[in-house]
């Protein structure tokens, strides 16, 4: 049987809040998230995070949720908070060695159910391989990166080495997003998670397409959260554009091509999304993904893929075959 396997996962790592701690940016860097959250999603944040650290911190914790899901192997990422991007080279070298070893050290607990992704510094494009080599070197499955760093878009050339080294060593890069700058605009109802995730996730893909990093790079692994936010299921806009207008017409194939070549999670909620995700994308390129134990995750990811597709091919290859091929995973 092949496993099921949820890519979609998160860890909290006290180790990193601590080594940041005492720095002035990281306050500045929480008055930001404060601004852009609002004081009410400040304020839930705080309770449902403090409910949720025996779920991400302990192994155990998570081998229970896992049992109770279904899912026989989890891909673990850390928490997006830890990215950490105001960081000067010296703090950023200490929090990318702290995250993908404390990740490293969470998945050794449990070695046939846990593999683990890190974290780089997109801050600083001269340390992304680095850091990417610390990740693999202590045998994670690939890196976590957000949708932008201050000043720098997906596309931006410097980070060129970074996206050939990627697919040379076939790691895995999981584009997942913490922060939205529409800021003050989804400062309520938490807006700034329900809408600025798939906003996020949408502008990054599109600077990854638009911009050629895809043709240059072909062999990249590259994995979307949120089932690449709201950009898939409205590509044809994409596709449009790209034929009328010169300045958008860089990359060598019309933008829907490129869906075809990039993964996504199927954290999109309900069975007709899920669908439409996979008329978009291919059903070779969907992977199972809870969000766990996050409140915008589901508890259910594989009883949500059995009600949009309730057997056959389809179903095995979301469960778990597109991920032992994504992650290079033995059956």
């Amino acid at each position: 049987m092949t496993p099921t396997i949820d890519v979609h996962a998160h860890v909290l790592l006290p180790e990193v809040d601590r080594a940041v701690a005492d720095f002035p940016g990281h306050a500045a860097h929480l008055a930001l998230e404060a601004r852009r959250n609002g004081p009410a999603a400040v304020e839930v944040n705080r309770r449902v995070i403090g409910e949720l650290i025996p779920r991400l911190t302990r192994v155990e914790a998570r081998l229970a949720d896992m049992d109770a899901a279904g899912v026989d192997v989890q891909i673990v990422s850390p928490s997006p908070s830890h990215y950490h991007y105001w960081a000067d080279p010296g703090l950023a070298r200490t929090v990318f060695r702290l995250a993908n070893e404390g990740v490293a050290a969470h998945c050794a607990e449990a070695p046939d159910r846990l593999h683990g992704l890190g974290i780089v510094p997109l801050q600083h494009p001269d340390l992304l391989v680095e850091a990417l080599d610390h990740a693999l070197g202590l045998g994670l499955r690939g890196v976590m990166i957000s949708s932008f760093a201050p000043g720098r878009e997906l596309s931006d050339p410097a980070y060129d080495p970074f996206w050939a080294h990627a697919a040379d060593t076939g790691a895995v890069i999981f584009l997942h997003p913490f922060g939205c700058t529409l800021d003050e605009r989804l400062d309520r109802y938490y807006l700034s998670n329900i809408v600025g995730q798939p906003v996020e996730n949408a502008v990054a893909l599109s600077h990854l397409i638009f911009s050629g990093v895809l043709d240059r790079h072909p062999n990249l692994r590259l994995l979307a959260a949120h089932g690449g936010g709201y950009l898939p299921t409205y590509i044809v806009r994409a596709d449009h554009g790209w034929e009328v207008r010169p300045d958008a017409r860089v990359c060598a194939e019309p933008p829907s091509a490129y869906l075809r070549r990039i993964w996504f999670d199927s954290l999109v909620y309900r069975p007709e999304a899920l669908r439409a995700l996979i008329d978009a994308v291919g059903v070779s390129q969907v992977v199972l993904g809870s969000d766990h134990p996050f409140d915008m995750g589901v508890t259910d990811p594989l009883d949500r893929l059995r009600a949009a597709f309730p057997d056959g091919d389809e179903f095995d290859a979301i469960r778990g075959g597109n991920a032992l091929r994504l992650f290079d995973l033995k059956d």
